[in-house]
């Protein structure tokens, strides 16, 4: 799914309105109608609504929300924040209204009737149209209701937040909830701005196909569409050697259970056999948990200070639980130099590479870095925002010929043709020790299967956040663990391999 920036999306309305063709305000009927279909789903009669309208487009949705609400028997109260230029639509819906409801013009605060903890509060000032900062009786309104206590439903976009950079005040709604229209915005999937959006949904309005699919972008969604069409189907006369070897180098003494998870995660996605690389120590502990993979030992009884022939292997993944002993880096180093096929490279070797610099000219091209915040921070540098660290990957992915999964929620990926894919799925019960080296195993997986670099990324990240899902919903959030996101990888071949 793409995402679309500010002037691409006014664009999209544009295009809609004259192609299809159907009148501006009977697509904001539209849009409204089903923010309320979305809106009486949720919520119910007996909840005080107080919606605070602008005088653009936003508020007009506010109106045409309002009357809607009203006919539905909702007790409502509306403020509109005056400005010089009222829109068209708005003037209509205004119209509309009049003999359904009384508007309150605010003008000062205290206007304001105190608003109990147990509204809701529809947030119709600005929408998506905003680029510059919220400031006098705007500023002061965004104060009210973020002090109200009352939960919030943004339209659109929560108003004071910019849709597609970095904001320059402090001046935006927090919404509980924030209900969009026909493509998701990029200032949903960064970090900073969880406190403004919530929960975000998606609500379709029969904006053009035709002109979405003509907009470039280097921003996209990963969704089940886009996944449904990366998995691959098994042929009925198929043998292991069409899945590929993969070599997993993982572990150190205490560490082993980072090597377990990730061979395991390799397992489950597909691979047709693999080899797990660890320390002497190790070969008990994976000969005991998993029967199906086979062990190579390092000649070292608690860390890694070598590499085995690399020359049968489809995929290699290296990193969880191997520590950064001056050994284990030289190993590293022998890797590096010592293979041209793509690797996934997590945890440990990451710090390797980040307290190594000299070595990130060795990776081989196209492999796949998957950092945590924290690791990223340590390869590149600090960032001033989210948005500037976006700036960074993808400068990083370009310079290195790398693909980065910059883990977290909606995990990003970014590939060296400055493409960035916001991840779909996943849940705040994964952040688990140990669930990075599942995802390791996955990645490594899919790349010995034959999956090129580009749909591995897309394809593991959306599959470990799928199986993490599973997960949450078999033993909730707070009790999952990351073995219980490798059970889960067997929900997601079930689910897309039909």
């Amino acid at each position: 799914m793409k995402i679309l920036n500010a002037v691409q999306i006014k664009e999209l309305d544009k295009f809609t309105i004259e192609n299809e063709p159907i009148e501006s305000i009977k697509l904001m009927e539209r849009a409204s109608t089903a923010f309320v279909r979305w809106f009486t789903e949720k919520f119910h009669k007996e909840q005080r609504i107080v919606i605070f309208c602008g005088s653009g487009d936003n508020g007009g949705d506010g109106l045409a929300i309002a009357r809607m609400l009203l006919q539905k028997m909702f007790e409502v109260t509306i403020y509109h924040v005056p400005s010089k230029d009222t829109s068209s639509n708005y003037q209509i819906n205004e119209e509309r209204l009049s003999h359904l409801g009384f508007i309150n013009v605010i003008s000062k605060v205290k206007d304001i009737s105190p608003i109990k903890s147990d509204a809701i509060i529809i947030d119709a000032l600005f929408g998506s149209g905003i680029n510059k900062p919220v400031t006098g009786l705007y500023a002061e309104t965004i104060n009210v209701i973020n002090d109200s206590k009352a939960t919030v439903v943004a339209i659109d976009m929560p108003s004071g937040l910019y849709l597609d950079k970095q904001n320059e005040s402090d001046a935006i709604v927090k919404a509980q909830y924030t209900i969009s229209f026909q493509v998701p915005k990029l200032a949903f999937m960064l970090p900073q701005h969880e406190e403004y959006v919530g929960d975000w949904y998606i609500l379709y309005i029969g904006l053009s196909r035709e002109c979405i699919e003509a907009t470039e972008t280097n921003y996209y969604y990963s969704d089940e569409h886009l996944i449904k069409t990366l998995v691959r189907t098994r042929s009925k006369f198929s043998h292991k050697g069409n899945y590929g070897k993969a070599l997993i180098i993982a572990g150190s003494y205490g560490m082993m259970g980072a090597a377990v998870l990730s061979a395991k995660g390799c397992l489950r996605t597909g691979a047709g056999l693999v080899k797990v690389y660890v320390p002497e120590a190790g070969f008990f502990v994976l000969q005991n948990d998993l029967p199906e993979v086979i062990v190579l030992l390092d000649q070292n009884p608690e860390i890694i200070t070598d590499i085995p022939k690399l020359d049968e292997y489809t995929a290699i993944g290296i990193g969880p639980g191997i520590g950064q002993k001056p050994e284990t880096i030289k190993a590293l180093e022998k890797l590096l130099t010592n293979t041209k096929i793509p690797l996934v490279i997590d945890a440990s070797a990451l710090n390797i590479l980040a307290a190594n610099k000299t070595l990130l000219t060795k990776i081989p091209a196209n492999s796949i870095i998957t950092p945590h915040p924290k690791e990223f921070e340590n390869l590149v540098g600090k960032s001033a925002n989210d948005y500037d660290r976006l700036e960074k990957a993808k400068a990083f992915s370009k310079q290195y010929n790398i693909y980065i999964v910059l883990k977290g929620a909606h995990s990003t990926i970014i590939n060296p043709q400055g493409i960035i894919y916001f991840n779909s799925t996943g849940n705040p019960g994964m952040a688990k020790a140990g669930a990075g080296d599942v995802l390791t195993g996955i990645l490594t997986a899919l790349l010995a299967q034959g999956y090129n670099s580009n749909d591995a990324a897309l394809l593991g990240v959306f599959l470990h956040g799928y199986a993490g899902d599973a997960a949450a919903r078999k033993f909730s959030q707070p009790s999952m663990i990351a073995s219980d996101i490798i059970d889960g990888i067997t929900y997601f071949f079930k689910d897309f391999s039909k």
